[in-house]
């Protein structure tokens, strides 16, 4: 290679590599990011922190996705064990489970939640054969309760407590399975009136996704409003709604706390607050002449509200006493 041509190739790359070096320099500038990583797990001072409970800190608000109760397991530490999940239909036997701490332990100290340690919500998964009952716990922590499974299929068991320190109240949920047919049962259609053991429970309000939507149940019977109900679980009733599809949970008190030698009724009222628009069944538990009765319905849950109006022909609610020195609050959990 001549000495010339040497030159001309050495002047070449270096004019190449200043092209590169300004077009570097020219990029770092109009996009930043390629010049400099990005500090590692830096939080966005924008989103709030969000505990368990899907409750934002830092001023925010809570997420709306924030998962509902019921769907889970496990939350907070805490875990729902069962002994076993199979079962047979039609043969009495024993639902036995304990609730794990964040030690590996069961939890044996709880605070009570109208009047009980724990309820518990058993239904299948197509919402046929509800039921709430409170099974016993032992000094080792393990919940037992007699049962018996109506059918086959799969069968979900809610657990609803607190555990003794925490401050709120949790629900955990699991499957169990049921050997034998499955034939499963259409959700009744949506409708303001439901009859039960002699009642005609009327439900009037306008359920809206994601606000606290107000609901009135009226009992009569025998067309005549019932205005002597019995507090059942310190309560004149409770509400449990599950979501169609997958079963998220809420469970609901009435405005109005009920004591021992108190009389309610014929209306109940609560304060429910559906996560997402949606199909959901509502079973309504209430007590008269010593007694626990449910009404079960089935209300479709819009983003704008669609009233539902009860029939002209039964009787009116009475207006709403509200009794000194009891809360006139919901007690949703």
């Amino acid at each position: 290679m001549t000495g010339a041509v040497a030159l001309r190739l050495g002047a070449f790359a270096g004019a190449l590599a200043l092209a590169f070096a300004g077009a570097f320099a020219i990029g770092s500038a109009v996009d930043p990011i390629a010049a400099a990583d990005p500090a590692p797990h830096a939080e966005n001072p924008a989103m709030p922190a969000m505990d368990e409970s899907g409750e934002a800190h830092g001023g925010g608000h809570s997420d709306p996705a924030a998962q509902p109760p019921g769907l889970a397991v496990s939350q907070a530490g805490y875990t729902l064990v069962p002994a076993t999940t199979f079962f047979q239909p039609g043969k009495q036997e024993t639902l036995k489970f304990t609730i794990q701490g964040p030690d590996g332990k069961p939890v044996t100290q709880y605070t009570q939640t109208h009047e009980k340690d724990l309820h518990l919500i058993v239904v299948r998964r197509d919402l046929a054969g509800f039921h709430h009952v409170h099974p016993t716990r032992d000094a080792s922590g393990t919940w037992t309760i007699p049962f018996t499974f109506t059918a086959g299929g799969t069968w979900r068991m809610f657990t609803d407590f607190q555990p003794a320190g925490l401050d709120k109240t949790l629900t955990l949920g699991t499957d169990v399975n049921v050997s034998g047919l499955y034939v499963p049962v259409p959700l009744n259609e949506p409708a303001s009136v439901y009859s039960v053991d002699g009642y005609d429970v009327t439900l009037a309000g306008k359920p809206v996704a994601g606000k606290e939507s107000e609901l009135t149940f009226l009992i009569s019977k025998d067309g005549k409003p019932v205005t002597d109900l019995q507090p059942y679980l310190g309560a004149f009733g409770h509400l449990v709604s599950l979501r169609g599809g997958d079963l998220a949970y809420l469970h609901t008190h009435p405005s109005e706390e009920a004591k021992a030698g108190m009389k309610g009724g014929p209306q109940i009222e609560f304060g429910t607050t559906f996560p997402t628009a949606g199909t959901y069944s509502l079973f309504l538990d209430f007590q008269h002449a010593g007694r626990v009765h449910t009404a079960e319905f089935t209300v479709n849950v819009s983003t704008t509200g669609t009233a539902i109006v009860p029939p002209a022909t039964l009787p009116s609610p009475t207006p709403k006493k509200t009794t000194p020195g009891h809360e006139s609050t919901p007690h949703g959990h």
